[in-house]
């Protein structure tokens, strides 16, 4: 898939919680394919400590309204600069990088998309996917506690909501592989986002009830291109730079303990 470097125009910056903003950019001319699961990697020219880009999520896209959404978390200054765009800025972004979740329809069959904090970001675009191809997913969110949630309005209407946080604030109390909708249904494939030590927990309920699971790894990513090495997962394959040959992999690739 071609490759663009775009300076984008920000459309709105809708500040979600103190440490989340949503961001919808948009371009002159109509934006590139891009498939759920890729990343943007975004050049942070309002922090004067922040050199190299920031990887992004792609969240959505809105080809109605030619734009694409980026759901951004607060987590150092880069990103404290992106947070701090408004409508009419620009924004130098180099995508649509790396590959994407498996989401061809399959007649039937029940598709299950587990996220965790900022991990959620990606499973909205996948969810709208596979619901215009006429497959209703169920989401499985989790995150510390009920206002960490992100876009749960977003996610309704595309498909079943279930949800997790670890103060039962909201949901059902624990973490996303305790939510009884995993003992009380069977799915067939599980594609999931998030902290490493959480699809470290899907992938073993996945991999103990035989289901085909893929996990989008948010290793540290410098160069979005593969050149610098610094995003490489050991795999079965060998070492595999998570910018290019991911970030999405089949558990079975992974080299994890589970």
């Amino acid at each position: 898939m071609k490759k663009y470097c775009l300076d984008l125009t920000v459309t709105s910056a809708e500040h979600l919680s103190d440490k989340h903003t949503l961001l919808k950019l948009t371009h002159h001319d109509p934006l590139p394919e891009m498939e759920p699961g890729q990343f943007l990697e975004v050049r942070c020219d309002g922090s004067a400590s922040t050199f190299l880009r920031r990887p992004i999520s792609i969240n959505y896209l809105d080809r109605d309204r030619n734009e694409m959404w980026l759901l951004v978390a607060a987590v150092g200054d880069g990103t404290r600069s992106l947070m701090a765009l408004r409508a009419g800025d620009r924004l130098n972004c180099l995508f649509p990088l790396g590959n994407h979740f498996t989401l061809e329809a399959r007649s039937g069959e029940k598709v299950l998309l587990v996220g965790g904090g900022v991990g959620v970001a990606p499973l909205l675009f996948a969810g709208k996917t596979l619901a215009d191809q006429g497959v209703r997913p169920s989401f499985l969110l989790g995150a510390r506690t009920a206002k960490d949630l992100l876009e749960l309005e977003l996610f309704k209407p595309l498909g079943d909501v279930y949800i997790t946080t670890e103060d039962g604030s909201l949901g059902e109390r624990g973490f996303v592989t305790n939510h009884t909708i995993l003992r009380n249904q069977r799915f067939d494939r599980i594609s999931t986002c998030g902290p490493k030590p959480m699809m470290m927990a899907v992938a073993r309920y996945a991999a103990h009830a035989g289901i085909e699971c893929e996990a989008s790894l948010e290793n540290m990513m410098a160069c979005g291109l593969g050149a610098c090495l610094c995003c490489v997962e050991k795999t079965t394959e060998g070492n595999l730079r998570v910018c290019k040959d991911g970030p999405v992999f089949n558990i079975n690739q992974l080299l994890w303990q589970i």
